[in-house]
């Protein structure tokens, strides 16, 4: 019997996939466990492996195409094995949903005004002849909780109805106000070349979480200044005795999960009716590639060596810019950090990479002359930002974080007990 082939979860949040490669094409033999397909995830480009063994029959989704997860992606059976019945009779809902949209003339835009959630009007639409948009899992999950769908606010694509919509129609189920579209306005076409890209599924997701962290998070920042003239002295110590290349990045991934341990209430989550503190550190370390940022995650920071770290931090960025971090790599982060000043940035803030209650941005180390004792000498400083979410943090809990974090910075000996 002919198996039907959907779009899989490859991560935690993922809700949509882009078929980057086809490995096989109509015709050919599928074996279980051979590669049949390379998929794009909110996160990475990953492999997917046949479950099946057989004759690939029929290819749902062109490569470069997105669809949302659970949609046929292809089906699988026994050469010349008739199909039809299962296109027509599965429940192929992400796969139409997926369909592209009628064209909008390029000269307009509409202008929404903001609400809090950041929501779109979510009734039937009528380009799909009055079916309501949602995701299988959000339909599931509706039926679940016995949640009459039509009153739940979509903030999908177009108003789809997805995962994160059941989840808050449950902690308020009365229904969300739709957000009221404003006079729309004429956005002439640029004069000369120019060139639209396609937003690729990890930019997509960077916005989504990174709108959802602004907006519903409310951020403060804390900035202090630290001095870098021991640290800078025992990594040149260091580097006479250990081959390994330990950066100033190293250190504060370092220092910073020791500073955690002392202070528990930074190191937590906010999950909407009860805040989490973790009794490890598992630090978040963001990562510049071409498609946008990746966290990488190395587990339990707070008790490796600074060598180990240094390492695996080199390992995990590696293969951040390949493309070839596992989705269990990059989950489970209970603070993050982001550090700028290889780039020469002296100072700047950073959204709070949510489950985390805090981000730390750090800034480059600047020489400054400076007075001590009444003689002029030359120091070396870098700032860092403590972004904090204030339902978590309170500023004077911050503000002691950052002392204690300081603190360790300018005696780097203490990295070493």
């Amino acid at each position: 019997m002919a198996e039907v082939v959907h779009m899989p979860a490859l991560s935690d949040t993922m809700e949509e996939g882009t078929l980057v490669a086809w490995h096989k094409k109509v015709g050919d033999a599928v074996e279980s466990g051979e590669l049949l397909a390379e998929i794009e995830t909110d996160k990475a480009v990953m492999e997917f492996q046949s479950f099946y063994d057989g004759v690939l029959l029929y290819i749902g989704v062109e490569e470069g195409n997105a669809v949302p997860v659970d949609a046929i992606i292809a089906i699988i059976g026994k050469e010349g094995e008739d199909y039809a019945a299962l296109l027509t009779s599965a429940d192929n809902t992400p796969k139409e949903e997926a369909a592209p949209k009628e064209a909008e003339q390029p000269s307009e835009k509409v202008l929404e005004t903001i609400s809090a959630p950041l929501v779109k009007e979510a009734t039937k639409d009528s380009a799909n002849n009055g079916r309501l948009k949602a995701s299988p899992l959000a339909k599931a999950m509706a039926k679940e909780e016995g949640i009459d769908i039509n009153t739940v606010t979509g903030t999908g694509d177009d108003g789809r109805i997805v995962k994160r919509d059941i989840e808050e129609y449950l902690k308020n189920p009365q229904p969300v106000a739709p957000v009221v579209a404003t006079k729309a306005i004429n956005v002439p076409e640029p004069d000369g070349d120019y060139e639209d890209v396609p937003v690729s599924q990890m930019r997509k997701v960077i916005s989504r979480r990174l709108g959802e962290s602004k907006f519903n998070a409310p951020h403060f920042y804390l900035t202090m200044e630290i001095c870098m003239d021991k640290l800078i002295a025992t990594r040149k110590q260091l580097k006479e005795l250990t081959e390994t290349k330990i950066s100033f990045n190293d250190f504060v991934v370092k220092a910073t999960a020791k500073a955690l341990r002392e202070h528990k209430n930074i190191n937590a989550s906010w999950l909407g009716d009860k805040i989490r503190y973790y009794n490890y550190v598992n630090m978040g370390v963001a990562v510049a590639i071409d498609e946008g940022l990746v966290v990488p995650v190395v587990r339990n920071a707070d008790t490796k060596a600074l060598s180990s770290i240094a390492t695996e931090i080199r390992e995990l960025a590696g293969r951040a810019k390949e493309r070839k971090l596992t989705p269990d790599e990059m989950s489970g982060n209970t603070f993050t950090i982001s550090n700028l000043g290889m780039f020469g940035i002296d100072e700047f803030t950073a959204i709070i990479n949510a489950p985390d209650a805090c981000i730390l941005a750090v800034g480059g180390i600047s020489p400054r002359l400076v007075l001590v004792d009444g003689e002029v000498k030359e120091s070396n400083f870098m700032k860092v930002t403590l972004s904090c979410d204030h339902r978590v943090v309170d500023g004077a809990s911050g503000a002691k974080f950052l002392q204690t974090l300081k603190a360790i910075l300018e005696e780097p000996m203490r990295l070493m007990i």
